[in-house]
């Protein structure tokens, strides 16, 4: 990281940026232009979670190609200043990457759409619909590398 003033390194920190956010950016590659997914997401324990339709480009990017880089952030506000080069934002931003596994079984399944579910509702514990289940996908990423910024307040 270039501007060594703007990271975090704090555990506590790292974990609120997480939870604050409402949406989780996928960067896929297949091999010949980067794709960009906004995605409904799910955190614990180092551990992104997500889900899906059973087919689509981005499922068939990530059979090809597991490899992926997540952004998440939490916009602030617009820093003002007299002259245009000194303008800048507010925001904390995670950037990571990591390697996509499919989730097969279904009590892991369930457990993947508590913690999406978690992260939006507050609430542990939802049942799922088994015919739903078996039109949804979930995978989770094991987060490999990460750089956490902030600027501004």
């Amino acid at each position: 990281m270039r501007r060594k003033e703007k990271k975090i390194t704090d555990k506590k920190e790292i974990e609120q940026i997480f939870k604050d956010a409402q949406v989780c950016r996928l960067g896929l590659f297949d091999g010949k232009y980067p794709y960009i997914v906004p995605m409904n997401f799910g955190y614990r324990d180092n551990i992104l979670y997500f889900h899906s339709a059973l087919v689509g480009r981005k499922i068939d990017i990530l059979k090809k190609n597991p490899d992926i880089c997540f952004e998440i952030d939490i916009p602030g506000k617009t820093i003002i200043s007299e002259k245009a080069c000194n303008w800048s934002m507010a925001f904390s931003s995670n950037i990571g990457e990591g390697k996509v596994v499919f989730i097969n079984d279904k009590g892991e399944q369930a457990e993947a759409l508590n913690i999406i579910m978690e992260h939006y509702s507050r609430k542990g514990e939802w049942d799922f619909n088994r015919k739903m289940m078996d039109k949804t996908l979930a995978f989770k990423v094991n987060i490999d590398n990460i750089s956490v910024k902030r600027s501004g307040n």
